[in-house]
């Protein structure tokens, strides 16, 4: 990996903004969403969404690399969310479900063009977790999240997600969830020695804190950066107090 990849998702205690196209306007709103995480000292931005189209991709991609510097990965919903001018894709399989479009079907779709990008690819176990509320995900994958009570279930899956040879675990509850990744499925997880990511449903910098004090290496948060200046305020305080 390089050193980069390294850097955004391996150290403990890391932030990430999630950008979904589709609710961008790539122009004032995502600007100002650009200048927050930037203030704010997050690690990275991961941009993807469920239903998103690939000029609406590319299009926020632009926006964003004329606007930042942040170092941006693809977290892709489907074979279409790609581009070269970002830093690596978290190339996602879909564990938790038993589709085979989104366990290997997409990535078949996307392998030669994804070849030709030549871009940084990170094997990612992607398991979604309940959260309270149905989601985007679930509904476009036709795939049911892992019981927020079954941890034993979860441990299993991204167990043979490191066995199978994936470098990361992405545990998501999903956009707008009413509860984020339980913090004892997140202890069990960590256990496997694998990075974690962890997001969905997270509202609050004490939701980070205790997400990081359970094990994930790094945490993502949706649009709530541009809905609450006192969350932006003190996501920076944590940030700074946890890379010092």
């Amino acid at each position: 990996m390089t050193e980069l990849i390294l850097n955004c998702f391996t150290k403990e205690k890391g932030v990430a903004v999630l950008i979904d196209p589709e609710k961008c306007d790539n122009g004032p709103t995502l600007i100002r969403l650009l200048e927050q995480a930037k203030f704010a000292n997050v690690q990275c931005l991961l941009i993807g969404g469920s239903t998103v189209t690939r000029s609406q991709f590319s299009e926020t991609v632009a926006c964003i690399r004329k606007h930042s510097n942040i170092p941006l990965f693809i977290f892709p919903g489907s074979s279409e969310q790609l581009d070269k001018d970002v830093d690596g894709l978290l190339y996602l399989s879909l564990l938790s479900g038993r589709n085979p479009d989104y366990l290997i079907g997409q990535q078949v779709l996307a392998a030669q063009h994804l070849e030709d990008l030549n871009i940084p690819i990170i094997p990612t176990a992607y398991l979604l977790i309940d959260g309270g509320s149905p989601s985007s995900v679930a509904y476009v994958s036709q795939t049911q999240p892992i019981p927020r009570d079954q941890i034993g279930i979860a441990y299993s899956t991204a167990l043979a997600g490191k066995q199978l040879g994936f470098k990361f675990i992405y545990m998501d509850a999903g956009s707008g969830a009413r509860f984020s990744v339980p913090l004892e499925m997140i202890s069990r997880i960590r256990q496997i020695g694998m990075p974690l990511i962890v997001g969905g449903g997270i509202r609050t910098v004490e939701q980070i804190q205790f997400a990081h004090e359970a094990g994930a290496n790094l945490v993502v948060i949706g649009n709530k950066l541009e809905e609450d200046l006192d969350f932006l305020l003190d996501l920076k305080l944590y940030v700074e107090k946890t890379t010092t």
